[in-house]
């Protein structure tokens, strides 16, 4: 079993291309998995506590629970939009995720995991976290990143975090592929390495905050908003579940003896690596007892800014995906996304880009390539497929180009990879278009002599055209599925990798006429200088 996860979006704002591009490459992932022929469960959803949304609730008027669910159905639309094809759904209001959360906090607090100390400090109130001089900069100031700054003095529960630092380093150091890419994981070895010894407050006083998950054994305290949330991604695996309902078997799908022998994978974003998912969470579940071996990965992705800065909502420059994919088109948008940006990195979004990439690969290129192979079929050969023994030196290139490319297209999506993937794909569909140019079926159709000829070609054009649909269905899966359409081959997307063999369209078959896959996409004069 493949278990991947995303980071549960927070319901205080509204989803942006930053929770778009993640939930898209995440489902991109699966769906390739899938296709490998794995079982797959991928789980998303939403962190609703904290002091953010009570504050924000209160401004407005309303109870958190109503704000919450009421941003909760923004992220839901949105995702139906997209076309995510998630399993399991993580809201931290839902009361089998509490069970979970008041157990774990008391199996930790029996095993001398918590203690209760008082504090006096500051406090970032956009963050939801206590500061050290550690935070401040250069200027011994608290900078504009921690948002409102106060001071306080309360007493709280800690989590000894720093009972588990020196395990953790060793773990960072011995599991290469704990933090994917490479370089996301060598910051968190410069974090670890620069980090003093101190353990994380995890409850908030019910006098300044009521809306969490309350302290089992202490009810004045609630749950701190990111020890909650991170336990999401066990509770909503079935872990500790004493009656599950529709949750997943926890022994399915986390490695365990008996159970999966592939560690879950969690997509994140580069802004919480540090603490969150490579300090805090690794540390809670050794804490809990869970083994190396038992240690989820971490896949962290890079930030879409816009001209090299990141989107904010203060610069004016955040995108709205919702609004994006009504205006291009959800395939326009699920392409660009995973395209143009390297896996890890940051990357500048550009509405120039997205129309340039999505006209030129998929509306030219492969749609090209998908009308010539099915027009010519049609016209020159009744839409009948002839397979001939009889191949020259082009269709052997032909052939090899498609070889190499599968290859190439597994290892890439096999490293997460998704823009190298399909870079793979359009160079086969290059060299597609490139052999129909040399091979010229419209001429040879003049020439009944050339008749063997001419369906050799053909063939080999919806046999390519068979192929890249399939290794662009976890990206596209709808145009993939309209391709399958109209050569007429239903069961075409139903194949797994390893069944990528030549021979998918059979002798005889009979394709259908061509229909646009990828109308292109026009940019209406007085619209153009305002896509970039």
């Amino acid at each position: 079993m493949f278990f991947i996860t995303t980071a549960i979006d927070y319901t205080n704002g509204a989803p942006h291309i930053g929770h778009a591009y993640e939930k898209v490459l995440t489902d991109v992932i699966a769906r390739y998995r899938r296709l490998r022929g794995e079982e797959v469960f991928f789980l998303t959803g939403v962190d609703q506590h904290g002091q953010k949304v009570q504050q924000t609730a209160e401004q407005e008027g309303i109870n958190p629970a109503t704000f919450a669910a009421k941003k909760t159905k923004l992220f839901l639309n949105l995702w139906k939009k997209l076309g995510l094809q998630y399993d399991g759904w993580a809201a931290t209001t839902d009361e089998r995720h509490k069970a979970c959360v008041q157990a774990i906090l008391s199996e930790l607090k029996e095993r001398g995991e918590l203690y209760k100390k008082g504090y006096k400090g500051f406090y970032s109130v956009r963050q939801e976290q206590f500061l050290t001089d550690r935070d401040r900069n250069e200027a011994g100031e608290f900078g504009p990143e921690w948002g409102q700054v106060v001071e306080i003095e309360e007493e709280n529960w800690y989590f000894r975090l720093s009972a588990h630092a020196e395990w953790l380093k060793e773990f960072t150091a011995k599991y290469p592929d704990f933090v994917i890419p490479g370089f996301r994981r060598n910051e968190l070895l410069g974090a670890l390495a620069n980090s003093g010894e101190l353990d994380l407050c995890i409850s908030r006083p019910k006098e300044r905050l009521r809306w969490g998950i309350e302290i089992p054994f202490d009810p004045e305290f609630v749950t701190y908003v990111w020890f909650d949330a991170l336990i999401n991604y066990i509770s909503f695996a079935g872990y500790r579940a004493k009656d599950g309902g529709e949750l997943p078997s926890f022994e399915k799908l986390w490695p365990s003896a008996g159970g999966s022998k592939e560690r879950p994978v969690h997509v994140i974003g580069k802004d919480i690596l540090v603490p969150a998912h490579g300090i805090y969470w690794p540390c809670m579940l050794h804490a809990m007892g869970f083994s190396d071996e038992e240690m989820p990965q971490i896949l962290v992705h890079g930030w879409w800014n816009i001209k090299g800065e990141k989107m904010s909502k203060s610069l004016g420059n955040v995108v709205d995906p919702d609004a994006l994919a009504d205006k291009f088109g959800v395939d326009a948008l699920r392409y660009y996304l995973v395209r143009d940006i390297t896996t890890g990195k940051d990357a500048d979004f550009d509405l120039d880009r997205l129309v340039m990439l999505y006209n030129q690969e998929l509306a030219n290129e492969l749609g090209n390539l998908c009308n010539r192979a099915l027009n010519m079929t049609s016209r020159f050969a009744n839409g009948i497929v002839t397979v001939s023994s009889e191949t020259k030196e082009e269709e052997q290139n032909l052939r090899a180009s498609l070889e190499t490319v599968t290859r190439d297209y597994r290892a890439a999506m096999d490293s997460f990879d998704v823009a190298e993937a399909l870079k793979a794909i359009n160079r086969h569909v290059t060299h597609c278009n490139a052999y129909a140019e040399r091979n010229k079926p419209w001429e040879l159709s003049k020439d009944p002599a050339l008749k063997g000829r001419l369906d050799t070609v053909l063939q080999h054009l919806v046999e390519s055209l068979a192929h890249c649909a399939v290794l662009l269905s976890p990206v596209l899966p709808d145009p993939a599925a309209r391709i399958a359409a109209q050569l007429r081959a239903d069961d075409l997307l139903s194949l797994k990798l390893d069944d990528l063999k030549w021979g998918l369209i059979p002798d005889g078959h009979e394709t259908g006429k061509p229909k646009p896959v990828f109308p292109r996409i026009v940019i209406e004069e007085s619209e153009e200088g305002t896509a970039g």
